[in-house]
C-alpha cells in the first residue's frame, strides 16, 4: 500500500521528496529544522540540472536517477512554506511558477520503492531559458559542483 500524500487524522504525515537546497547539510535544510520527523536517502526518475545563475538545481521528468532525501512531516501546513520557497501557487498558471509540485514515485538507493512523495520540478523549457547544465550523476551539492560532474545539454 502506498503511504498517503498528505497528513491525516490516522498518519500524521506528509512525504516531499528534495534533491537541492532542501536536502540534509545544504544552505535551505536549516528552514526545516525541527519540523521534519524522519529522513532518508531516496531516488527518484528524471533528470538533473544546474541553474548557473541561480544556484540550485531543477528536476525534470526523465528516465534518469536522482539522488535526494525523502521527509517526512508531521504538519501538513508545511506544504504552504515550502510551495512558497519553489516559487509555486496551485492557483497560478503554470506558467508564472517556477516550479511545479507533483506527485514523484520515489526509490529507496536499492531500488526498493518507497511510495509517492510531492516534488518540485520544472519544466524543460524553462531549464533551457535558465541555462540549465545537466548533471548526469543525478547529484547536486551547493557546497561542491565538480566541473567534471556538468555536461551541456546537446
Amino acid at each position: 500500500m502506498t503511504p498517503p500524500l498528505t497528513a491525516t487524522p490516522t498518519t500524521h504525515r506528509l512525504r516531499v521528496f528534495v534533491y537541492g537546497t532542501l536536502k540534509p547539510g545544504e544552505a535551505n535544510y536549516d528552514y526545516l529544522q525541527g519540523k521534519t520527523f524522519s529522513v532518508c536517502d531516496a531516488v527518484t526518475k528524471g533528470h538533473l540540472y544546474h541553474l548557473p545563475t541561480l544556484g540550485y538545481p531543477a528536476l525534470i521528468p526523465g528516465t534518469g536517477t536522482v539522488y535526494g532525501s525523502l521527509l517526512h512531516f508531521i504538519d501538513p501546513e508545511i506544504l504552504a512554506h515550502l510551495d512558497a520557497l519553489e516559487g509555486y501557487a496551485p492557483d497560478r498558471p503554470a506558467r508564472e511558477n517556477e516550479y511545479q509540485r507533483q506527485q514523484l514515485a520515489v526509490y529507496s538507493l536499492n531500488g526498493a520503492p518507497l511510495g509517492q512523495a510531492w516534488g518540485y520540478v520544472m519544466t524543460p523549457e524553462h531549464v533551457k531559458e535558465l541555462g540549465g547544465i545537466l548533471l548526469p550523476s543525478g547529484w547536486w551539492s551547493g557546497r561542491e559542483l565538480p566541473s567534471d560532474e556538468i555536461s551541456t545539454p546537446k
